[in-house]
């Protein structure tokens, strides 16, 4: 049963069943579920502002529910897997951060002031998966496992972005929300092209790159709409946010088979 619930989940998510679910098999496998905790800090505090603001209310819920017990099969994961030293203090660290910030996602039903708390936990995390991913990625010392980060940074940064805009359509916003958002658009649209580039790409990751591009198109219209009380351009960014997730984790799947 329990199988089959994690299939099912994994396939609601959009990611790939073998590699999300499986016990880490190798480094690449590990940047690409370390670099998942990032993308998933962020998607967990975007879902949390959508209930909050009564946006697709019952899928925003899922994806919440579903995030949170993926981060934590994926830490349990990552702290077996990390060889002792600075990537262990990292990932025990992170544990500490991530209870936290799971308190404040859980804990009591979604109002602005704890929203204002989620914001700032979701940073925390973010910070030390960024840190574990990091460490790993110089642990294998390959260029598959830099097109692994790289790629799979992306992923967060979708999330990020989509992240920054509800928090400010529901008001829970820092001062620096907007720059950060600005800033992660920028970050995003420079990695593509850097991707699209790589001369490791095969046929299949040049096909899906090409779809991220294409959801871009959408996405990037999403955030640039205004924020209203009609909640159109919020539900939007839900939307397009999930769909250019989906296909991201196709090309870092792509480039996790890659040639270590």
């Amino acid at each position: 049963m329990n199988f089959i619930r994690c299939l099912f989940l994994a396939l609601i998510l959009g990611l790939p069943v073998a590699p999300a679910w499986a016990q880490i098999s190798d480094i690449n496998v590990a940047i690409n579920k370390a670099g998942r905790q990032r993308m998933l800090s962020q998607r967990m505090a975007k879902a949390y502002f959508q209930i909050g603001q009564q946006i697709d209310v019952d899928r925003s819920r899922k994806v919440l529910d579903q995030s949170v017990a993926l981060f934590d099969r994926q830490l349990v994961e990552l702290k077996n897997y990390a060889p002792a030293g600075e990537t262990r203090d990292i990932y025990l660290k992170l544990e500490k951060a991530w209870l936290a910030y799971k308190d404040s996602l859980i804990g009591v039903a979604p109002s602005t002031d704890q929203g204002r708390k989620v914001l700032a936990a979701s940073e925390d995390v973010l910070a030390l998966a960024q840190q574990g991913t990091v460490l790993f990625e110089k642990q294998s010392g390959t260029n598959a496992g830099r097109l692994v980060n790289i790629s799979g940074r992306q992923r967060m940064l979708s999330q990020r972005m989509a992240k920054f805009y509800q928090a400010q359509a529901w008001g829970v916003g820092d001062a620096q929300s907007a720059a950060n958002l600005d800033k992660a658009r920028k970050e995003f649209a420079e990695a593509h092209q850097e991707l699209t580039s790589a001369p490791a790409n095969t046929p299949g990751i040049r096909e899906h790159l090409e779809l991220v591009r294409q959801q871009w198109f959408f996405f990037e219209n999403a955030l640039a709409q205004k924020s209203g009380p009609d909640k159109r351009p919020q539900t939007a960014v839900a939307t397009t946010s999930e769909r250019i997730l989906e296909e991201m984790e196709s090309v870092v799947a792509l480039y996790e088979r890659l040639p270590k």
